[in-house]
């Protein structure tokens, strides 16, 4: 009995520490300034997406070329600051989330925890890219697929972590698409707030940005399974590979304008739902 205690004590302890962080108001405002620092990064690698399918000099980029792109900018340095204060409260609120279950507004399922760990997770590996940044120091490029892919090929059992990896990333997808056309998100947001004509423009920003990340995760899957099956990196593609392959398909420009266009209105959707976002 004295074993069980001495080993309980400091879980209750823990997930006590974790309720009182998750109530805290600033712990709210971080989790909402995240939002906005995610909807800042979709924005600028759907604008560059669009100019490059209307040949504007745009290109395909991804989540740390768009941190590149800020950087870039007047003021560029403070911008980076701000945006890594929000991804760096986006991470801990999926991760708090995670481990904890529930916010001070809504509760999570068993699915939804483990989603809030992985995507806390890769949002705080891109706090610390935007953080590299603004030490000087030139963070490792994960722009590409291919040579993580080709150094887990390698592995025994390699082939079958990628195409495993990619099914996942095709599982991701289409829950993408299931959140989007089912409106599903809206579950997540206070749309009891919004005026008639303010929720059905959300609605709208939701289900086209949703869609437009189904298509990119899709894609990005489709890609590492065919790495696995050919035995090739070459076919491994990240965010910024597959918006490039859609550019050069037969209607690249086209199919890359829509789904660059839909990318800009998950933005737009982010950043709206900063305010309305069930914490």
């Amino acid at each position: 009995m004295r074993i069980r205690r001495t080993v309980s004590n400091p879980a209750r302890k823990a997930r006590a520490g974790g309720e009182q962080v998750a109530r805290s108001r600033p712990f709210e405002w971080l989790a909402r300034g995240g939002f906005v620092a995610r909807g800042l990064i979709y924005g600028i690698i759907g604008v560059l997406a669009v100019k490059l399918a209307l040949g504007d000099g745009g290109k395909a980029t991804n989540q740390q070329g768009a941190l590149r792109t800020i950087g870039h900018q007047p003021f560029g340095r403070t911008l980076l600051v701000i945006v890594a204060v929000g991804l760096a409260g986006y991470a801990i609120w999926r991760l708090v989330r995670a481990a904890i279950g529930h916010g001070p507004e809504a509760h999570d399922s068993g699915f939804d925890r483990v989603a809030g760990l992985a995507s806390g997770v890769a949002y705080a590996i891109l706090c610390v890219t935007a953080v590299q940044m603004l030490l000087g120091s030139k963070p490792s490029s994960s722009g590409s697929a291919r040579q993580p892919a080709a150094g887990v090929l390698g592995w025994p059992g390699g082939t079958w972590i990628v195409g495993g990896a990619g099914a996942i990333l095709v599982g991701v997808a289409l829950y993408q698409g299931y959140l989007g056309l089912g409106h599903g998100f809206l579950e997540k947001s206070k749309t009891e707030r919004m005026s008639a004509g303010g929720e059905r423009a959300f609605t709208t920003l939701g289900v086209i940005g949703y869609v437009a990340r189904m298509v990119v995760f899709g894609l990005v899957g489709y890609f590492l399974i065919k790495a696995a099956i050919d035995y090739s990196p070459r076919q491994a593609v990240g965010l910024d590979g597959a918006l490039a392959r859609l550019a050069r398909d037969s209607y690249g420009p086209v199919l890359l304008g829509i789904v660059a266009a839909g990318l800009v209105a998950f933005g737009a959707y982010s950043v709206v739902d900063a305010r309305y976002h069930r914490i």
